[in-house]
């Protein structure tokens, strides 16, 4: 992305912006043409770095006649009450005018319509592997919706109104969370990207009839290195136009709640590396720091509280964002479990984020940053579960406490958190090459136990070797998680049944979290 590699090597992903902002503005000024940092409609959209104002080459911004384009790439997210609020995003090939969203009960009634934001994306020759391009995503956040209720939406613009009859083939639906407690399912993995394999699952998820979907960071890889350094040549953004073509299947009626891993820092847009996310999605905003940690956020559905962390701020492996939070991440982190756990509507707790506190690859293994920040939150205010990526393979541990096995947690088994521990999985085999194991796999139906495997941590001072007894379940190929959600009378247990499903739709692993409800 045009730092050179030994500058990349010791410079923060601010640094790198920096960089790359002055390298590429000095060139657009000889050339003559510029526009200011922050622009939306025809302009550049950098979120979160409009204070900082550097000229920039312009982006086209030519429109033609909308009845020609039509809109595609269609995700949906949870605003911070899934009861009441939800965005709806999408993506156009070109610019077109007065972009908008219509909603309604029926297919045949769509006369609500509301105005949409454009967000405009540009990425200059030089920066990754591209010639000069512009990409415009669309948001239309809508609120004060009813719980529990089915809608219809189409999106349009200027010559293109999905309420015409020959559109109708256009329309989507989605469904809002209930109001109170009840029975659901929700899907989970991390590392995507682009592939056969990552439609092969996004069509089984479809399957599940989720009512979200967990994206635990390195969604789309336009980065392919993921080393949060700009001297990777590798980069093209237009890789995330794939990437929301093969998902709009799923994410076009399932919200798709992304948390931000390595592969996610992209230098060129903003200081944190998220510029690029936030003009692609719309994400609760309700974290501790948007400017910086734009996603870190929670929503709670039904019975169940939410938590998306960003471990880059925490990381040892991958320094790039280390510290940027200046601690107010775990902060509010604390105070988010604080707060759900003392709320008489909410029994579970469920955390997702990219890098894995408990892992045996021989890729990136164990985060000491996460195990060293977040590890005793989890379990001073006991976490039901926690979802990683990162590593790409299926891993699921025994309960852990106090960094080593509580009670061993065989397939099929129940976990009790609140005496107990905290079960952690990795689902990081979502459509990515897969990585590798040290010991045999060992899932349903094939169970090769070994008393201890050996792996390593990451940790300030570099890799540090450990022989782990908590590597429960081990499974190479691709898969998901699936988890369905059984809220359950006060006093009585409250479920949280979580299996592993392969790509094949074979179960590679099924165990039970349960918890007294309140």
């Amino acid at each position: 992305m045009g730092v050179p590699e030994q500058l990349a090597d010791r410079m923060s992903m601010a640094e790198q912006h920096e960089y790359l902002r002055a390298r590429f503005s000095r060139r657009t000024m000889i050339r003559g043409g510029a526009v200011t940092l922050g622009a939306v409609t025809g302009g550049a959209f950098v979120p979160g770095a409009t204070a900082q104002a550097t000229p920039m080459a312009a982006p086209r911004t030519e429109t033609v006649d909308g009845a020609l384009v039509a809109p595609f790439g269609r995700h949906l997210a949870y605003g911070s009450d899934p009861r009441t609020e939800m965005t709806v995003s999408w993506q156009v090939p070109v610019a077109v005018k007065k972009p908008f969203i219509r909603i309604g009960a029926h297919p045949w009634d769509l006369s609500r319509k509301i105005d949409a934001e454009v967000r405009t994306l540009y990425t200059p020759a030089g920066v990754g592997t591209s010639a000069d391009h512009t990409q415009y995503y669309v948001h239309a956040k809508l609120t004060h919706l009813k719980p529990g209720k089915t809608y219809y939406y189409g999106v349009g613009h200027k010559g293109f109104d999905p309420a015409a009859p020959h559109l109708v083939g256009t329309l989507g639906t989605f469904t809002t969370a209930p109001a109170h407690k009840a029975p659901f399912t929700f899907t989970a993995f991390g590392d995507q990207g682009v592939s056969y394999h990552g439609l092969a699952n996004d069509a089984l998820i479809l399957g599940q009839n989720p009512s979200f979907h967990l994206h635990a960071g390195d969604i789309a890889y336009a980065d392919p290195a993921g080393q949060g350094k700009s001297a990777d040549t590798g980069f093209d953004s237009r890789v995330w136009d794939q990437f929301l073509a093969q998902t709009e299947s799923v994410a076009k009626s399932v919200p798709w709640m992304v948390s931000y891993g390595n592969h996610d820092m992209e230098a060129w847009y903003s200081p944190n590396g998220y510029g690029g996310e936030e003009a692609r999605f719309t994400l609760p905003d309700n974290g501790p720091d948007k400017k910086h940690l734009p996603g870190v956020y929670s929503f709670v559905h039904g019975n169940t509280a939410i938590i998306s962390l960003d471990p880059n701020d925490v990381s040892y492996e991958i320094p790039a964002n280390l510290g940027i939070s200046g601690g107010t991440q775990t902060k509010w982190f604390e105070g988010q479990l604080k707060k759900f756990r003392a709320r008489h509507d909410i029994d579970f707790i469920v955390v997702f984020f990219h890098h894995c506190a408990y892992c045996t690859s021989t890729a990136h293994a164990s985060e000491g940053g996460v195990r060293q920040e977040w590890v005793p939150l989890f379990e001073k205010y006991t976490v039901d579960l926690v979802i990683n990526g990162h590593n790409h393979q299926y891993e699921r541990t025994d309960v852990i406490k106090g960094n080593k096995v509580a009670k061993k947690l065989p397939i099929g088994e129940t976990a009790y958190p609140e005496t107990e521990g905290v079960v952690y999985v990795t689902a990081g085999a979502a459509g990515r090459s897969l990585y590798a194991f040290t010991a045999p796999d060992s899932y349903e139906g094939h169970q090769n136990e070994v008393e201890s495997v050996a792996s390593f941590i990451n940790t300030k001072d570099g890799k540090v070797n450990e022989t782990v007894a908590w590597s429960r379940v081990r499974y190479l190929d691709y898969s998901f998680l699936r988890v369905d959600v059984e809220p359950a009378p006060r006093g009585h247990w409250a479920k949280l049944k979580v299996s592993g499903i392969a790509e094949t739709g074979d179960r590679i692993d099924h165990f039970t979290v349960a918890r007294k409800a309140k």
